[in-house]
């Protein structure tokens, strides 16, 4: 290692500021040198330990190079990463882990490294004609006598078909008669008890027939037991045949040591997969359920013999190569990389089993439905649904202990799965307390919900996000415990280790950065709503109606604001660079303000005239020329409906003043011509008896708030007097009552005889004849029984 390091120096350190021609040049490796590089880099154990010492030194030199490009990274892109900083720590970490990770594969592979030793082996035997004549011959003599034995073996099984179809028979009776009795005792046990038996006594009798049950089926499998053997041992004296003629063939073949110890290892490995096989068939009998030993189906038995032939079929294998290789001169280190390879495949395959078998598994598994009202047996159902999952690391660990030799792995592997099922269990009970807590601090009474209407519904709504919360925090806590318990220092990194601790209160300031927001908005939500839940309750109406106008908006900027807030506290605590996010966003924020400034106008006074109350919707309002009634509020604009039935959308900025015809009352303005003759006091109190009559009429005393005040005579010329009077009215109905009002004063009017004016004619000559001008029209005075006003009464008619 110091060789090493001092190479490693000459290297990467550069040589001392000075002239060029001043530099010593490098010293030459010698050759004793490179026979130590060469002894390093053949060690895996060194080879490790030096790749781990450059790592350091790595880490430790200055990143000059990387630099630049560094530099210019970050000068590029306005979200840069601050260097000391989460997000900068977690980048080098995963760095780290990516570097571990590729090790950690390539190791992997240098396990298969060695099987360029069997190409190498297998080319050699081939290119030598003595070794290809020996080879050829042993593999030839042998393959020979195998398949002698092979058609031995299978001419005794047809032979022995008939005996085992009799074995089948037999059972097939035996268990019928079985079956018999047992139907006749349940029967018995089955009657109809006693009216008078209470239930205890109907309970114990159910247990009794339930033991009789068991009984019967643990006596039907005690008499499968010897049909089951004479089955298995029937089945093997083909086995036993096959040896027989393999060992003698084995003799006979001649060819040498070498063919008859091919021979032997051939038949060993075969005859053993073939009982192994044969043990498991005899316990499941795909084709003979009267001599099922367990309880399977008849398609998982045949799931289970087809796969179990197939696996038994590599440690064959693994049993000639161990025995073959030494014998033709393979290398020690290509046959222990063929046998890594073959029990790796086997595993694979029993991994394959395991998912192909995995959902008889979990129905034999789960608990039985008495079982099923417990909350804990509802989990243990639920966990035995993946219990494939466990199955196949396991079996993969175990290869992976066998292939590396790791020291005390087998116990890491036992001890890490009772762990693992330990901390699975106590996790899920310690979820179905928290859970029990959340929900009982979530559940609102009702005198809770009395006192605070709402409640219950907001805390329904934030229920399912506290419980993903509570979730997401089980499964890492149980997360980190679980990769403690697998030898990882999960805890130490996230409580010692300055990454760990950082992230850890990254993760706790954004939660409390969100729960926080949660709280002002629901608090100030809260206050909002009870406050006009208060002006209603106050008889302040025209408070809680503004105040629920303006309560959009507050709504907006309220949440405007802490989204706003949230978003920069996690942005600058996962370590992004916020200051250029900011500053960017003001930048936009004054550009848009100057390029649109009727649209903030519009929000502007938008929001002061909702906040004055100047206007609700419902209201009869004149604004930017239009008449008409508030249809909708927004910040920017108002939408009034005509009576032409048109809608008009005003910007606020369009809107100068407002005259608000349905606040607090309306007045009348009565204005007619009379003749000069007419007495004004006479006239005063036809107008004030109209308005005394209507107030005594039950439809329109509610909208009339005074009597009728006369203001006197206006003006009085040649074309008579101008009257004036007015009187008020609730908010919104002057024109109802005008209307109503004119109708009945054309109509007393009438029956008064009260005067008009006269309109007055002049003649004029023309060359078509004489063609009257009139100066003023007026209708001609309607007969006393005339039910309608003269025209100069009527209302004005753009109203409704």
């Amino acid at each position: 290692m110091p060789i090493l390091l001092l190479l490693l120096g000459m290297i990467v350190l550069p040589p001392a500021p000075g002239r060029a021609d001043d530099a010593a040049p490098p010293p030459a490796m010698t050759a004793q040198q490179a026979q130590q590089v060469l002894g390093v880099l053949n060690d895996p154990q060194k080879r490790a330990e030096f790749t781990r010492t450059l790592s350091a030194i790595a880490r430790g030199l200055p990143q000059a190079a990387n630099a630049p490009a560094t530099a210019g990274t970050a000068g590029g892109s306005d979200m840069a990463l601050e260097p000391d900083s989460i997000g900068s720590d977690m980048v080098s970490e995963l760095s780290v882990m990516r570097d571990g990770v590729v090790r950690q594969v390539r190791e992997f592979a240098a396990l298969f490294a060695d099987l360029a030793f069997v190409g190498h082996w297998f080319r050699t035997e081939l290119s030598d004609p003595a070794s290809r004549r020996l080879l050829f011959d042993a593999f030839g003599r042998a393959a020979l006598v195998i398949m002698v034995a092979l058609a031995a073996e299978r001419a005794l099984s047809i032979a022995l078909r008939r005996p085992l179809n009799g074995i089948t028979a037999h059972a097939v009776a035996a268990e019928r008669r079985l079956s018999q009795r047992a139907t006749a005792d349940l029967a018995e046990d089955d009657a109809p008890a006693p009216t008078g038996e209470d239930q205890a006594e109907r309970s114990v009798e159910a247990t009794r027939r339930q033991d009789d049950r068991k009984q019967v089926d643990t006596l039907r499998i005690i008499r499968r037991i010897p049909f089951s053997l004479l089955h298995l041992l029937t089945k093997l004296l083909p086995v036993a045949l096959f040896l027989g003629v393999s060992y003698a063939g084995a003799t006979l073949a001649g060819g040498g040591n070498q063919a008859e110890l091919v021979v032997l290892t051939l038949a060993n490995a075969y005859a053993a997969a073939r009982g192994m096989y044969l043990l498991v068939e005899t316990v499941l009998v795909p084709k003979s359920p009267t001599i099922r030993l367990c309880g399977a189906s008849d398609r998982t038995a045949r799931i289970v013999t087809r796969w179990w032939n197939v696996l038994v079929a590599m440690p064959s294998i693994v049993m000639c190569l161990s025995t073959l290789g030494s014998l033709f001169h393979l290398a020690p280190r290509g046959t222990d990389a063929l046998i890594r390879a073959l029990v790796l495949a086997e595993h694979l395959m029993i991994a394959v089993f395991i998912w192909r078998i995995r959902h008889q598994v979990a129905t034999a598994l789960h608990p039985p439905a008495r079982f099923q009202k417990s909350a804990f047996w509802q989990f243990v159902g639920r966990l035995t649904q993946f219990w494939w999952l466990p199955a196949m690391v396991f079996d993969l660990a175990l290869w992976l202990v066998w292939a590396t030799h790791i020291r005390g792995g087998y116990a890491w592997i036992w001890r890490t799965m009772i762990m693992t099922i330990v901390v699975t269990i106590v996790s899920r009970v310690l979820a179905l307390l928290l859970f029990g807590a959340q929900n009982r601090l979530f559940h609102i009474d009702d005198d809770v919900e009395a006192r605070y209407p709402g409640l219950r519904a907001r805390a329904d709504h934030y229920y399912p996000y506290a419980r993903r919360g509570l979730s997401m925090l089980l499964v890492f806590a149980t997360t980190v415990i679980l990769l403690q318990a697998w030898g990882i220092p999960a805890l130490a990194f996230f409580l010692h280790s300055e990454l760990g601790t950082r992230i850890i209160a990254a993760l706790l300031s954004i939660l409390v950065a969100f729960t926080f927001a949660v709280v002002v908005w629901e608090v100030a939500n809260a206050a909002l709503y009870n406050q006009i839940s208060h002006y209603e309750n106050n008889e302040q109406v025209s408070r809680a109606i503004r105040l629920r106008t303006v309560l959009p908006i507050i709504r907006t900027v309220l949440l405007t604001v802490i989204v706003i807030i949230v978003a920069v506290t996690t942005l600058s605590q996962i370590g992004l660079n916020v200051a250029p996010l900011l500053t960017g966003a003001g930048i936009l924020g004054a550009a848009i303000a100057f390029g649109s400034q009727s649209l903030v106008k519009d929000f502007i006074t938008g929001f002061f005239m909702l906040v004055e109350n100047a206007m609700q919707v419902g209201d009869w309002v004149t604004a930017g020329g239009v008449s008409g009634t508030v249809e909708h509020l927004s910040i920017r604009t108002l939408r009034l409906r005509s009576t032409s039935g048109d809608v008009h959308i005003i910007p606020f900025s369009s809107v100068t003043s407002i005259a608000n015809t349905s606040r607090d009352y309306n007045v009348v303005i009565v204005t007619f011509m009379l003749d000069l003759s007419e007495s004004p006091d006479r006239v005063a109190s036809i107008l004030a008896d109209v308005v005394a009559g209507m107030r005594a009429d039950e439809l329109f005393a509610p909208l009339i708030l005074t009597d009728f005040s006369f203001l006197g005579v206006d003006n009085a010329d040649g074309n008579g007097a101008k009257f004036i009077g007015s009187f008020r009215t609730t908010p919104g109905s002057k024109w109802k009552v005008s209307r109503e009002y004119y109708r009945r004063l054309g109509l007393r009017m009438v029956a008064e005889g009260v005067k008009f004016p006269i309109p007055t004619a002049i003649s004029m000559m023309t060359n078509f004849g004489a063609t009257p001008l009139m100066i003023g029209q007026a209708a001609p005075m309607p007969p006393a029984n005339a039910n309608t006003a003269p025209a100069a009464l009527q209302p004005d008619p753009s109203h409704d």
